[in-house]
This record gives C-alpha cells, structure tokens and sequence, in this order.
C-alpha cells in the first residue's frame, strides 16, 4: 500500500485528481489495484454550544451545534455530549461505512439536521464494547470550527493498493521510488527527505569490528546510536505505518519500517549492549539454531546467511532478526544494519523456514547500495530527532558491491523501429527527463545513463524503449498488422493422433469414456491376443481392481455390464488410454464398443449395430487418418470373439488390431468391439497425398463376380483393382448375394466401379477395354462368373 500523504513529502500533488492518477500511472505500467480514500463529503468540525435534555426522552439530548455558516440541530444520544465540546459532525447527504446516509428527520418530536460521529461510526476504529462506551470523538479545543475533521486529525489520507509485475524491482514499493514513478508521469521534481544528522566525538570503530567471510553478502554498512530514549512513536509515523498495513511497536523500530517504506531498504537495529563488540556475517552451519523475534526456533541450513556475535546466530540475514539482540524498553545503545545480500539465497532461506518478511521480499528482488547509503543516514536523523539518539562518528563498511555505471547508446531510429511509430527527437528527450535519465546527444546518437535506483533496467535499447513506450502510452501506439509468415498450430505426433481418432469417434457417435486401469484378475485374462503376461498389484484396493490391464477391452465390458444393469438400451462408447505389458513397457490403445442401435428414427425404422456397422466405422476412422487403402482384414480366431463375425485389421501387412461381436458364451447379446494400437497407427503415419478433383465427367459401370464361398472379398478387390489401372478412380462393394439363381457354396459380390481421368472425357471404348480387362482378370485367376440375373 503506498499512501498519497506520504508521497507527498516527496512530490507536488497539490491540486492533483488523485483517481486520475491512478489511472495515468496503470497506463504507465504499474498496475494501481485499487484506490482506498478516507473521504467522506458532508463532515464538517462543529461545537455544541448548547445541550438540553430531550422532552421526551431520559438519554438523548438536543443540541445546538456550531458548523461554521450556521447552527443546526442535532439530538443525539452519546453519553459524552456536553455544551462547548468540538465534535465531528455528518451533515445530511453524508455517507457513512456500509452505505448509511445521514438526511434530515425527527427523533421523538425533534427536529434532528445530522448526526455526531464517534470514530468507529467513520470506519476509522473497530467497532467494540470499548469503543462505544466512549461515545462520541472529542476534539482538541483547537480544532478549527467549519472545517474538514479528517483532515484536521490527519487521516484523510487516500491510499494506492499496487499490484506490481515480477520483473520490476523495489523501486515501487517504497514511496520515495514511487514519488520518482509519479515525477515521470506528471513531470514534476522530487525531492529526497532531509538525513542531515549531528555526530558526538565517540567513533563507531572504537566500539566495533566487522568481519564478512561469505560472498553472498557484497555490502554491508554499521553505524551506532547512544542514549536512545524508547517511548511512543511521533503521531505521523504511527498513522502512515498503519495506512501501510504495519503496527507501531515504539518509536525505534518504527524508525527501522518507516525507513524501509520510504526508501525500500530494510534495516536491522540491535540492541548493542546485547550484541557485543563485533559482527561476523557468515553462511550458517547446518543444523545451526536461532530463536527469531517472532519467539520460534529455526533450525537453520548450511545454504542460509546469518549475522553473529563472533560465535552465536543473532539474526537471519535479509529475513528476520534474533531475539537475543531485540531492542526493547531497556535499550540505549544500537547498532544499524544496512546492508545488501544475495537475493537468491534470500528467497531460499525465507521459503525454506516459510517465513515470509517485508524485509524478505525486498532483499529477494534485489537493491542498490546508493540507497542503502541514504537509509542508515536517515534512520541516524530520525533516531536524534525523535529517540533523542547521539550519533557516533564514521561507518564501518564492507564493499565489493560492482559500480559500474550502466549506459547505453542507441539512435532515434532504433527506438522508432522496435515502437513502430515515429517519436520526435525532442519527445525522447523530454521522456529521459521525466524519467530523471541523464543523457547525452551527440550527433544523432542517445547515450543514457541509467540511474541506479532502477537495476530491474539493463543497458540495452530494448529496456529503454519499454520505458520510453510505457511513458508515451502503449495506447497510442498504432495498430499494425505483423509482417512476416504464420504457421498454423497443430497437434503434432501421438499428440495430434489421439486427438484426431477422438474427434473422429466423436463424430461418427461413439462417447468417450474414462475407465480404471486396474481391473480383476478374471478380466485380465480375457483378449490376451498379444499374448502378454499380467502385472499384479502387490497391495490393491481391491480384488475387482488387483491386475493392471493390458487391453481396454475388459474395462470397456465393465461400463457396458454397468450401463446394462441400470437399463441403458444402446450403447456406443470408446477410450483411447494406456496399457501395460508385463516388461513394464506402456502402450497406448484405442477401443470402442457398441450395443443396440447406431442410429434411432421412429419413423423410417432404427439401424441395429452389427458386424458391417462396426467395420464401417473402423474404415471410416483409418480413411480418416490417410490410410485408405492401405489396410484389409483377414478372419481372426480368438475365444473371445465370434467365430463367424471377427477380424484382424492389418495396416501395411503389419497386424494392427482387431474388431467382432463378443463370443456368445462370453456375452449373450450382441456386443461388439474393436481395439488398435496408437503406437502402430503413428509408426505408419504418411504425409497425406491430395489428388486434383477431376471437372470431367465420369462412367460408371456395375459388375457381380460369382465366386466360391470361401473365396474372401479382399482378394477380388485387390485383382479389380491391379486391372483398373489409372481410369478406375473408385469402387465399392455395394451387394453380396447368396440364394435362388447362385449356386450352392457360391456367392455373388456386386461392385460399383468408376472411371474417370484428370486431364480429358474418357471415351466408351476406353473404358469398356478396361473394364472387360477386370472381368479377364478376376474370372481367370478366381475361376468365377459373371452374374447376368
């Protein structure tokens, strides 16, 4: 929480829409959450110049209050109301904390113009028993009659809730790098709070060694403080500590969180007296223990950075002190720590001992030494002026703090390039001003020198364009469309497969379904066509769920079984999941079931899923996926399928899966079932190939080949199709015929076949050479007839 009235000790605000602001400074880049105001319209400072007794009540009174232009009447009924009292008065048209407004009205007979307001009422105390015995807030007798109270009290104070991005550093959060966010926006001067302090003759090195014996800890600055008076904190301090969100302890630690509010340093004060006559900053030793302000032992790491007496833990670097050097009432002397740690090791020890600081999350972003120099020499200023501190002569300082200045050099051009607009020369110019960058123009040429509040900015064009843009107004920035190739995004491999059969079996009606992957071990013996051994849960939760599976195919029967108990009439479903052999090698599988009907028209009669059904929906999936023909199916003898109604699908001549109605001693009704395997469809994946659509027309011819029965389709196709050549576009199987005026042992398959070519009309007599060319072919080498009846 940054409050305005802090700020703006720092910055000229008079005047300023401070909701305004708030939103100039979210365009900016800093994102103001929320703005929280203590105004309340309609109060003014009133003085009760007379108080009576209501007529026709035992506790209200009636009152006559001064409010400046006028008097009014009030009854009110605080047992603290008197004649001559200063008192915070809600005049009508106020509207108090939960939406209650102040109008005008009568009180048993008597006209009231407002309301005399405790604290509480304003939202400006908790509302309790002590509270509200208090009854109304007495002001001083100075408070000025007609004028705002809270502002009179100081506690009109709008407050910025901030939400501030990763990757900038501290700078905006501590007011005096806040005061520096709202210059840049509003081209305003800042001005830094005054650290000029008195010193006694005593020297700090007369009383005080430092030894650092760790790299995590490049800065480190001492100073010392005798004859501190601990007591109450001044006013101010008490009231922006807590519209910060901290409570005030006494004025010396306080002193220590209102200097790390203001300047975003934390500091450490230790009670001198308790420390000894050295520092020692060290790494911890493992299993090192400490007993932190906050009364809990940590057990420390050897990866976390202490500070020491010489032999002891006194406080956990960057994170929180010790309560053996704590300053309390009986303190005099202290030592102040400003000081720089690594911030990694930082954020390690604080989530390592899941004890998160305001001191933690400042040195975990990182800081800069120039303003851990001004803290110690305010913290030294607040201490003489308001604990009536001495100050010793010097600092005892540890320095391998890297000071090089960062700049960088760049031309307009660049930053033109990387806004894609055009800024003006004198534009940047006034933007590094408001910044507060110094800079060099020469010849076309920035060079800018990068001030070392803000180390989240690195001497590259790119930083500096995003403060230059941010200031500008990302929303001015014209809108352009992006030069350059696109590329559409895909799934890609086992990926884009699964997502592609999912989609497929979703289209075609099938649901998907999520399944266990442990099933009984009587399950697990079933469609063990691959002839895996099964892997055995050591400790299941179950008999039911005690085998890890190898096949989808039992799993799809449980929810078949539980869908069929509870009346469910047809039945489509598939997953596509992980099985697992027993060399503990994981597959992936696709596998659907269906029941019923596959498709419900009361009108034109349903359509009853059988053997043809579920072949057609393999087809339509491997078409799908570009592997049309390229697959076939051959018979398959497995006990748990149908004899007369299974196959093995065959992709490229490699065994790919399997698909039939369930064995009748297995499943009573007709169940059907399919599995193949991802690994085998994404093994064989091609790039598709696209054939121009041919513009001329096509011929279509039928023809009906009589063969033996056991002659199988697949064999007939592939003769039709070798003799086709390249003028047979397409056929299909459209019927196949056993009965009256077929032989017996024989069988009729009837093909649809379609001629076509890409580059002219093919003739009659092309085609019927052709053709005539498949019916050599399939009667010579299938000794089969053609059917003419």
């Amino acid at each position: 929480m940054i409050s305005l009235n802090w700020v703006k000790d720092y910055i000229d605000l008079e005047g300023e829409d401070l909701q305004k602001l708030a939103v100039e400074i979210t365009k900016a880049g800093v994102n103001v959450e929320k703005v929280v105001t203590n105004h309340i319209p309609n109060l003014v400072i009133g003085q009760v110049l007379s108080c009576k007794p209501h007529p026709d009540s035992d506790h209200l009174k009636v009152c006559q209050v001064d409010i400046g232009k006028e008097t009014i009447q009030i009854v009110c009924g605080a047992p603290n109301v008197r004649e001559g009292l200063k008192v915070i008065v809600s005049l009508p048209g106020a509207i108090l904390p939960g939406d209650f407004e102040i109008k005008k009205g009568v009180i048993r007979g008597m006209e009231s113009n407002g309301m005399i307001c405790a604290l509480f009422e304003l939202g400006l105390e908790e509302k309790n028993e002590e509270n509200y015995a208090k009854g109304i807030h007495e002001l001083e007798l100075d408070a000025p009659v007609g004028e705002d109270p809270l502002k009179y009290l100081g506690l009109d104070d709008t407050l910025y809730e901030l939400d501030i991005h990763k990757h900038r550093n501290n700078d905006c959060t501590n007011h005096i790098g806040f005061a520096y966010e709202i210059a840049s926006i509003l081209g305003k001067k800042v001005t830094l709070p005054p650290d000029d302090f008195h010193t006694i003759q005593e020297n700090i090195k007369d009383y005080f060694t430092l030894r650092v014996e760790t790299d995590k800890c490049p800065y480190y600055n001492a100073m010392m403080v005798k004859d501190v008076e601990i007591k109450e904190s001044p006013d101010f301090i008490k009231k922006r500590l807590v519209a910060a969100g901290m409570r005030s302890i006494n004025n010396v630690v306080d002193i220590s969180n209102y200097v790390m509010l203001e300047y975003g340093q934390p500091m450490h004060f230790f009670d001198k007296d308790k420390l000894g006559d050295q520092v020692v900053v060290r790494m911890a030793k493992d299993q090192e223990e400490l007993v932190t302000l906050d009364g809990i032992k940590r057990v420390l790491k050897d990866t976390d950075i202490v500070i020491t007496d010489g032999k002891k833990p006194v406080c956990i670097a960057g994170v929180m002190g010790g309560e053996n050097t704590e300053v309390d009432e009986n303190t005099k002397t202290i030592l102040i720590e400003s000081a720089i740690f690594d911030p990694v090791s930082i954020r390690y020890t604080s989530t390592n001992l899941d004890l998160k600081s305001e001191a933690s999350m400042r040195y975990g972003k990182g800081l800069n030494f120039e303003n851990t120099d001004r803290a110690i020499k305010r913290a030294c200023y607040l201490l003489e002026k308001y604990a009536n501190g001495k100050v010793l002569q010097g600092m005892i300082q540890h320095d391998k703090v890297d000071k090089t200045i960062k700049k960088v050099s760049f031309k307009k051009e660049e930053i033109n390039k990387l806004l894609g607009i055009d800024i003006s020369t004198e534009s940047i110019k006034e933007q590094f001003k408001k910044l507060y960058f110094d800079y060099e123009y020469d010849d076309g040429i920035f060079t800018v020198t990068i001030p070392r509040r803000r180390i989240d900015i690195e001497p590259r064009v790119n930083d500096i364009t995003e403060e230059i843009g941010r200031l500008y107004g990302y929303h001015n920035l014209a809108s352009t469309l992006p030069i350059g190739t696109t590329k559409k995004g895909i799934y890609v491999g086992d990926v884009g497969l699964r997502k592609a059969c999912s989609k497929r079996l979703r289209a075609l009606g099938l649901n998907e379904v999520k399944t266990y992957t442990l099933v009984s071990e009587d399950m697990a013996k079933l469609f063990n066509y691959e002839n895996k051994k099964s892997i055995l849960v050591p400790n299941p939760m179950s008999m039911d769920k005690s085998v890890i599976r190898k096949t989808l195919l039992s799993s799809l029967m449980n929810t078949y079984m539980y869908n069929r108990k509870r009346k469910v009439q047809d039945i489509s479903i598939y997953e596509i999941s992980k099985v697992y052999s027993d060399e503990y090698i994981e597959g992936t599988k696709v596998a659907g079931l269906l029941f019923g009907n596959y498709l419900i028209n009361d009108w034109q009669g349903s359509k009853k899923i059988d053997f043809y059904v579920v072949k057609g929906i393999i087809e339509n999936l491997l078409d799908y996926l570009g592997f049309r023909n390229r697959y076939h199916f051959e018979t398959i003898n497995l006990n748990e399928l149908h004899p007369g109604m299974s196959a093995k699908i065959l992709l490229d001549k490699e065994e790919i899966g399997l698909l039939g109605r369930l064995h009748p001693n297995l499943c009573k009704e007709e169940v059907y079932v399919f599995e193949l395997s991802m690994e085998k469809l994404n093994k064989n994946t091609k790039p598709l190939k696209f054939k121009e659509v041919s513009k001329y027309p096509v011929i279509v011819k039928d023809v009906a080949f009589i063969v033996d029965e056991n002659i199988p389709s697949n064999l007939v196709t592939d003769l039709v199709k070798k003799a086709g050549g390249r003028l047979l576009n397409d056929f299909t199987i459209f019927d196949v015929y056993t009965g009256e005026n077929v032989d017996k042992n024989k069988k009729s398959i009837a093909y649809k076949l379609t001629f076509s070519s890409t580059e002219r009309t093919l003739t009659e007599e092309e085609v019927m050479t052709t053709f005539n060319k498949i019916i050599h072919q399939v009667t010579t080498e299938l000794k089969a007839d053609i059917r003419d009846k």
